[in-house]
């Protein structure tokens, strides 16, 4: 089972132009199951590329659903999962602090029992998913992170299945995020999969700020980050890409 996050920077490649196809043609060459995507931007009824969660779902043949956190231009801002796999709950949160940018924490529960297009099964079980997109600041991150951890979100007792935390955490050192999340759940440590911990801004990275938390339910089998040619101009961020086992499945 392949998993991504992906900032497409509003589909805003370093050369300054807005192709919401240039995030396609990336997303197809990694070929990921489920695919997290944060700083999205869709005005329904403008040219089809405006609408870009829907424009990158219809290229790529995925089912899309938008975790909208305000209005820009005309249309939903926010997060987007994006899933060959069928799910049953779709839930966006509210984690803004203050008078802060409002931000979200897009939950999907994702039924990882059914097969993909090649028709492999990736395992059984319910997977949830929690696409988020912290804030700059140093309080408000901490307050986010303590709404995550709690009993509305990751805490919450109508959770059955395993969790997967992901995104961009705008974290770039050990901060409350990074703790509190690794006291619930495993990290998928970049210092120990990459060449380099260092994954923004593509081109020339200097921090790292796009993270995978997961349950020990699963088990990480690779952790890659995604450098085409064409992955290097299309956002300021890399999709980090990760490919999980469920624990007892012989099927990533």
């Amino acid at each position: 089972m392949r998993i991504v996050t992906y900032n497409v920077h509003k589909c805003r490649g370093l050369d300054r132009r807005v192709r919401p196809a240039r995030i396609a043609s990336v997303l197809r060459e990694i070929d990921a199951d489920i695919i997290a995507l944060q700083e999205v931007l869709s005005i329904g009824g403008a040219a089809r590329e405006m609408d870009q969660a829907r424009f990158i779902a219809e290229e790529l043949g995925y089912d899309y659903c938008i975790g909208e956190n305000r209005r820009l231009s005309g249309g939903a801002y926010g997060n987007v999962i994006l899933s060959r796999l069928p799910w049953r709950h779709v839930h966006n949160y509210d984690i803004t602090w203050r008078g802060r940018e409002r931000r979200g924490c897009l939950r999907v529960d994702i039924e990882t029992g059914a097969s993909d297009s090649g028709g492999a099964t990736s395992g059984g079980g319910l997977l949830h998913l929690f696409n988020v997109h912290l804030g700059t600041a140093y309080i408000e991150r901490r307050h986010q992170a303590r709404q995550l951890v709690g009993d509305r979100i990751l805490g919450s007792a109508e959770l059955t299945g395993a969790r997967v935390v992901l995104g961009d955490f705008n974290e770039w050192t050990r901060g409350l995020a990074t703790r509190l999340l690794t006291e619930q759940l495993q990290s998928a440590d970049v210092r120990l999969h990459l060449r380099s911990p260092r994954t923004y801004p593509g081109a020339l990275p200097l921090v790292h700020l796009d993270h995978i938390y997961f349950d020990p339910a699963l088990e990480l089998a690779q952790l890659t980050l995604h450098k085409s040619r064409t992955a290097l101009v299309a956002s300021d961020h890399l999709p980090l890409v990760a490919d999980f086992r469920v624990r007892g499945s012989k099927v990533i």
